[in-house]
């Protein structure tokens, strides 16, 4: 996580895109963690491994192997960038979790790591899932999204890393009255976390809620104001950047042009700025303007493509047309 947020790779946008490459260029995480990580969890595996020898039928110590394996495969998709070689690396993990729910079906914890994979798999291509489904892999989208949703519910100790991911699952699936269920509930738990707040707003945003979005993101910038523990590298950006999505909606333009090129600045990243510029596009367009809505989407475009940000690619495109 802490590797994640040192890159600012902790929002739903930057795994709302789909899962089509084999792998991403990232930057290589510090090595004093990147080492520490490795170091105890093939610890934690070894240990696990250990257990489940010794016990074979302890539903605890397969939870405690399957999770351990998880969290490996977790690390070679999100910080390595090796997307398939994280799911072919979760495989083992998934058979040790479904082994946990056999064992004891009362097991909600172990629902969380089964139902996100089955819920993956289902998101693949067909040519994909079924070389997922050779692997091991069961699929089911609304399977995955159950169980996922019956560990959020449950008292387990990861049920807030369900929730979470809820947040990111309901994103994906335009169940964006749902994800603000579950954001509401991580406000209250969490008061403190300016992040539930941001991905609060930018859900009201993509359910066409601007009103609601415009008020919950300048409640957040002013806690960003205040804040005075680290931000995700151009996270004033970022803030800016929803904020003037949301007054674009609202057609409050002179607002949101103003929000939006404070997320142009260069310590933003390449997608915050390239999203920006398509904003400013859209004002341009309503405004009448069409050379500087043309001149914007090439920027959007320009950043969108140095950023792989395929979303916001092909909404410039469509805004040059």
């Amino acid at each position: 996580m802490n590797i994640l947020f040192r890159r600012g790779a902790v929002t739903v946008d930057h795994y709302l895109g789909s899962f089509s490459r084999s792998s991403v260029d990232l930057k290589k995480p510090p090595p004093d963690l990147d080492e520490e990580f490795r170091r105890e969890v093939a610890r934690a595996i070894e240990l696990s491994e250990r257990r489940v020898a010794a016990a074979p039928k302890d539903a605890q110590a397969h939870y405690d192997l399957g999770t351990a394996l998880g969290l490996r495969a977790s690390y070679i998709a999100s910080v390595e960038g090796r997307l398939l070689a994280g799911v072919n690396a979760a495989r083992h993990s998934y058979d040790e979790l479904e082994r946990v729910m056999a064992l004891d079906p009362s097991r909600r914890d172990a629902g969380l790591i089964v139902g996100t994979y089955r819920y993956l798999i289902s998101t693949l291509s067909l040519p994909m899932r079924w070389m997922a489904y050779v692997a091991g892999f069961g699929g089911g989208k609304e399977r995955g999204l159950h169980l996922v949703e019956q560990t959020a519910a449950s008292t387990a100790e990861n049920r807030t890393d369900a929730m979470f991911a809820l947040v990111l699952l309901y994103n994906r699936e335009r169940r964006y009255e749902d994800a603000l269920r579950v954001l509401e509930e991580l406000r209250r738990q969490y008061p403190r976390n300016r992040l539930v707040l941001l991905e609060a707003g930018a859900t009201a945003t993509r359910g066409e809620r601007p009103a609601e979005a415009e008020g919950l993101l300048t409640t957040g910038l002013a806690m960003v104001a205040r804040e005075t523990r680290p931000l995700i590298p151009g996270e004033r950006g970022l803030w800016h950047y929803k904020r003037g999505a949301a007054r674009v909606r609202l057609k409050r333009y002179d607002e949101a042009a103003a929000d939006l090129r404070l997320a142009i600045q260069s310590d933003s990243a390449g997608w915050v700025q390239g999203r920006a510029h398509l904003e400013l596009g859209t004002i341009a367009l309503q405004q009448g303007n069409k050379d500087g809505a043309q001149r914007e989407a090439r920027l959007a475009m320009a950043a969108c493509e140095t950023d792989h940000d395929p979303i916001c690619l092909e909404q410039s495109k469509r805004l040059l047309k």
